[in-house]
C-alpha cells in the first residue's frame, strides 16, 4: 500500500484551471465515492479551496494515469491540461507535503490559518462518508498533531503579511477592546470585504460601508450585520466611527481635513484610528497633522508587513524541521505497522503447536505417566518444533553465502556475536 498526495495549486495552475478542477461542497461526497470506484484506490480525501484541489489517496497502484483521468472526466478537464500543471507526492513526501499543507508553508500568504480547518473539514467528511482508513486516517491524525505543534512553538502565524490583517491588528493595538469599537469603510472592493471579514472576527460592535453605488454597500453591510450609506453621507457617519479604513478606486481624496476636525469636535476629540490603503489616497494627508487621530497609510502597512513577511520566513525555516520530524516519525510508525500480520501468523502458528502439546501432556498424565516425564518430553519437542524451520533455513542460507539472514536471526532472536562466545 502506498500514500499518494496528487493535485495542483496557485504555484502550478492559473485561476482557470484551478477554477475547472474544483469542487464544490456538494459535490464532494459523490466524488469521493467515484474516485475510490474509478480511480482504483482504498482510502482517499479531497481538499478542494480557491488555491488549491488535492486528492489524498491509499492505494496499490504506484501510477496515477487512473486518477487522472478520473479528475479530467469528472470536470471535463483535458489530460493535457492537468499534466501540464499536477504534482504528486509518494509516501514520506506525500505526508511531508501534507503536513506543510497544513502548517500554511505551501500557502499563498505564507502560514495563513485557514487552510488548517480546511483540511479538517475534508478529513470528516471522508471519515463519515466511509472513506478513509487505518493508513489515511493515521496520516491526517499525525498532520494536525504537526500543525498544531508549528503554530505553538514557531512563530509562523502571529504578525500580519496582508494589508487587510495589518490594517485590523493595527487597530487592535490602539482600542484594547474593539467590541467597543464602531468602524467606517470606505469602498466595496474586495481589500474593503477582507477588513470587514477581519474586524467582524475580532469582535467590533458596528461595521457601516460607504460606497459609491449603494447596492453594493448593503450586499457587503448584510454579510456583517452592519449599516450602508453613500460617499456623501461620510460627514455625518464619521463622529460615530472610532475606527475608518478607506479603499476605493477614486482619483481624489474622499474624506479630507475638514470633515476630520468638525467630527473630532462632535466626538470631544476622542481619537480616530484611521488607515487610508487607496493608491491615489482616499484621505488628505494634512488629517495626520490633526490631534487624537492615527493616520496609516499603505506604505506604512508595507513596512509593517516586510518586516512580518521576514519573522514568518524564519519561523517557516523552524517550521520545516518539526515537519520533517513528524513525516519521518509517521513513515516509521506506518513501517512498523507492517509487521503486525507477520507477527500475528507467527504467534498463531505458535500457539497452535503449544496447544496441541498442552493436549497430548495431559491425556498422558490422565493415563498415569508420571507427570515430570511427560513435562519434559512436552518441553523437547515444543523446542525440536519451534526451531525446525529456522534451522533448516538458516543451514541453507549458510550454504549459499547469505548471511544477511544469519544476521537477522541474531538480531530477531537477541543471540550473541560469535566473537562473544
Amino acid at each position: 500500500m502506498s500514500l499518494l498526495a496528487l493535485g495542483i495549486n496557485h504555484k502550478t495552475a492559473s485561476v482557470d484551471v484551478r477554477e475547472r478542477v474544483a469542487f464544490s461542497p456538494e459535490q464532494l461526497a459523490e466524488a469521493l465515492s467515484q474516485a475510490r470506484a474509478s480511480a482504483r484506490v482504498k482510502e482517499v480525501a479531497i481538499l478542494s479551496t480557491c488555491n488549491r484541489t488535492e486528492l489524498y489517496c491509499s492505494t496499490d497502484e504506484k501510477g496515477i494515469q487512473a486518477i487522472l483521468q478520473w479528475l479530467g472526466n469528472y470536470h471535463g478537464v483535458s489530460d493535457n491540461d492537468l499534466e501540464q500543471c499536477v504534482y504528486a507526492h509518494w509516501d514520506d513526501e506525500a505526508a511531508r507535503h501534507m503536513m506543510r499543507v497544513a502548517s500554511g508553508l505551501d500557502s499563498l500568504v505564507l502560514g495563513e490559518p485557514q487552510i488548517l480547518g480546511q483540511l479538517k473539514s475534508a478529513y470528516t467528511l471522508s471519515q463519515e462518508s466511509g472513506f478513509l482508513g487505518s493508513e489515511l486516517g493515521r496520516l491526517f491524525q499525525q498532520t494536525f498533531s504537526v500543525a498544531k505543534k508549528v503554530r505553538t512553538d514557531t512563530a509562523i502565524g502571529e504578525n500580519p503579511v496582508s494589508v487587510a490583517y495589518a490594517a485590523v491588528s493595527l487597530a487592535q493595538h490602539i482600542f484594547s477592546d474593539l467590541g467597543d469599537s464602531r468602524a467606517l469603510l470606505i469602498g466595496a472592493g474586495e481589500t474593503i470585504e477582507l477588513v470587514a471579514r477581519h474586524l467582524h472576527n475580532a469582535g467590533v460592535k458596528e461595521i457601516t460601508v460607504a460606497n459609491r453605488t449603494l447596492n453594493r454597500a448593503l450586499d457587503l453591510a448584510n454579510e456583517f450585520n452592519g449599516k450602508a450609506i453613500l460617499l456623501g453621507d461620510i460627514p455625518d457617519a464619521l463622529p460615530q466611527a472610532d475606527i475608518v479604513i478607506a479603499s476605493t478606486a477614486s482619483q481624489l481624496p474622499i474624506l479630507g481635513k475638514g470633515a476630520v476636525e468638525n467630527a473630532l469636535k462632535k466626538r470631544k476629540h476622542r481619537p480616530i484610528f484611521m488607515v487610508d490603503i487607496a493608491v491615489p489616497r482616499d484621505i488628505e494627508s494634512q488629517v495626520a497633522d490633526l490631534d487624537d487621530v492615527y493616520l496609516y497609510t499603505v506604505d506604512d502597512l508595507r513596512e509593517v508587513i516586510e518586516e512580518n513577511q521576514r519573522s514568518r520566513e524564519t519561523a517557516a525555516r523552524e517550521a520545516e524541521d518539526i515537519i520533517n520530524q513528524g513525516a519521518h516519525e509517521f513513515m516509521r510508525q506506518l513501517r512498523s505497522l507492517a509487521a503486525v500480520d507477520t507477527v500475528t501468523d507467527l504467534r498463531g502458528r505458535y500457539e497452535s503447536i503449544r496447544d496441541q502439546e498442552v493436549a497430548a501432556s495431559i491425556k498422558q498424565i490422565a493415563n498415569g505417566k508420571p507427570a515430570e516425564e511427560v513435562l519434559a518430553q512436552m518441553a523437547r519437542r515444543l523446542t525440536n518444533k519451534m526451531l525446525h524451520h529456522p534451522t533448516i533455513q538458516m543451514r541453507k542460507a549458510s550454504a549459499e553465502g547469505r548471511t544477511e539472514l544469519l544476521d537477522a536471526a541474531h538480531t530477531l532472536f537477541n543471540l550473541s556475536e560469535p566473537d562473544e562466545k
